[in-house]
């Protein structure tokens, strides 16, 4: 495994990857075309805000398997490209949380009391002494603070907050519960009432076409009391800028505190600039000594976990997945595997709906790196090797496919234990599912296919043979392997009533694979309905 470091990181995270055993390449300032170059040669990569990793440089991606971020944002990496080519992206969001909050603190802080306005006064002798009443400031305690965005920075810049005794509103559409910290804070659902109420408000969002300019020009102008504080920590698109500008000259409100801005760096002309009540800092959020070393540790100890053990942290387009699971775990993820992998032998087209339902206390929590790894299995076939957990649902979507998850605290009625069940509904309205489980050996059992129940362990060369139940079948399928030089290791036989007419399903496991002449033949034989080959791993 190789690691390809294309930014500077602390030597501490440099130590991380060394101690692993992992090779690593530290190649800092490569241009588009020469990161383009490199990036096939290794199975991970590793970036800070300098490098780019674009479409073009992922066009080629050879066998790089993850990228991670040393820092919150991934605006340098094409994460949709990332995706499709099914490449894992990470970022370090927790390492500086604390940094950041306390840079929107101290920006706050600073424009509250004219700190940086009144500190350039002074050592410029320009203040007169008894004039300084002009740098008044207004008290934070008891005024109502908006945060904007409800996740790790959020919630640390909110308790702090409250802990200097002021009022916190929190506004977060993807926060459902109706308060957070314990109550403490409440959570508003439109932003414009949520603005009307404050006195401070904090942005903690990501950019993106969702936060683009939330605070507008017609919100400062018509929304925003007089009094207002603003703080921008998060991305430099989240307030329209301009618009800001205008609503500080016309005193529509009373400051600003900007660290973030939509073209990074500024332009000399940058309508913020020069104005008296404003706080402006270069991006300096998670600027301290302890975050960088901590983004760069993170990061490493981020990619040495998913290429040594499959650990996921921090994924940005991971969607919940685990593969690092305990013992007890593991085998559900085999089995949603082997599963995946022996449902398309009862189907002969397309899926329209995949639907995995997660049955049980254990398999309810992995219910989405179960429906994703039994997907993998499903599509292979007619997608290819480079389908995998990171780019299925962009597949299966890109080709109408429906995937649904279900989670029931109960195994089905007369089961017991854990239960996995796949379904697939083809496009002319005909289903077939597989259920399985997993006893106390851990290995991971089949135990009916349709309408066939069975007890059976997925794996190796197998054939599926659908009959006819009459006299004789069994034998002359045994007779068939036989002729053709092929031994019969195991086999699994089910009955079943499909309306007038009793079906029989045979599961057969074989020492080697059974030769395309042997099935086409067996197709021929009399009650004969369906043989189909399935190749699963060995245990």
């Amino acid at each position: 495994m190789r690691v390809l470091v294309a930014d500077k990181l602390a030597e501490e995270g440099l130590e991380i990857l060394k101690a692993s055993g992992l090779e690593y390449d530290v190649k800092v300032g490569l241009k588009e075309d020469e990161l383009a170059c490199e990036v096939g040669n290794y199975d991970a990569l590793i970036v800070r805000s300098g490098a780019k990793v674009t479409k073009r440089v992922l066009a080629q991606p050879g066998s790089l398997k993850a990228i991670a971020r040393a820092g919150v944002g991934v605006d340098n990496i094409d994460c949709e490209t990332a995706t499709l080519k099914g490449i894992l992206v990470m970022n370090t969001a927790e390492a500086s949380t604390l940094s950041t909050a306390e840079h929107a603190l101290a920006l706050m802080f600073s424009l509250a009391r004219h700190i940086p306005q009144a500190h350039h006064s002074l050592i410029t002798g320009q203040l007169e002494w008894k004039k300084r009443s002009s740098f008044q400031g207004t008290q934070l305690a008891g005024k109502t603070l908006g945060v904007v965005g409800m996740g790790r920075i959020g919630r640390t810049v909110a308790s702090r907050a409250l802990a200097m005794e002021m009022n916190v509103l929190g506004f977060d559409p993807y926060f459902t519960a109706p308060t957070a910290l314990d109550g403490k804070v409440k959570l508003v659902r439109d932003f414009d009432e949520f603005l009307k109420q404050l006195d401070v408000i904090t942005f903690h969002v990501p950019g993106g076409e969702s936060t683009r300019h939330l605070l507008n020009r017609e919100r400062l102008f018509n929304k925003c009391k007089p009094n207002l504080l603003v703080i921008n920590d998060a991305r430099g698109e989240v307030v329209d800028e301009y618009a800001l500008a205008d609503a500080l000259k016309e005193k529509k409100i009373a400051g600003a505190a900007i660290d973030v801005y939509a073209a990074e760096p500024p332009p000399k002309d940058h309508p913020l600039f020069g104005l008296d009540n404003v706080v402006l800092t270069p991006h300096l959020g998670a600027s301290t000594d302890e975050a960088q070393t901590a983004v760069s540790v993170d990061a490493c100890k981020a990619i040495v976990a998913y290429l040594q053990n499959g650990e996921i942290r921090g994924a940005v387009n991971g969607g919940g997945i685990r593969l690092d699971l305990p013992a007890d775990e593991a085998p559900f993820a085999d089995l949603a595997r082997r599963m995946g992998g022996l449902l398309p032998a009862m189907c002969d087209t397309g899926y329209k709906t995949i639907t995995l339902r997660a049955k049980g206390a254990r398999v309810q929590k992995l219910a989405t790196t179960l429906m994703r790894l039994a997907t993998v299995e499903l599509l292979r076939a007619n997608i290819g090797e480079n389908i995998n957990v990171i780019n299925v649902e962009h597949f299966a979507r890109s080709r109408g496919i429906e995937l649904a998850q279900i989670t029931e605290a109960a195994p089905p009625a007369g089961m017991a234990g854990d239960v996995v069940e796949l379904q697939v509904t083809l496009p002319g309205g005909e289903t077939h599912r597989i259920l399985g489980t997993v006893y106390a050996d851990r290995l991971p059992r089949v135990v009916r296919i349709d309408s066939f129940s069975m007890d059976m362990i997925p794996e190796g060369n197998m054939v599926l043979v659908l009959n006819e139940d009459q006299p004789g079948v069994i034998g002359m399928v045994g007779n068939t392997f036989g002729q053709a030089g092929v031994n019969i290791a195991n086999m699994v036989i089910s009955r079943s009533t499909n309306g007038n007419q009793k079906v029989q399903m045979m599961l057969i496991k074989t020492d080697s694979a059974a030769p395309d002449s042997l099935l086409a033949g067996l197709r021929q034989r009399p009650y004969i309905m369906r043989v189909k080959p399935v190749t699963l791993p060995e245990r």
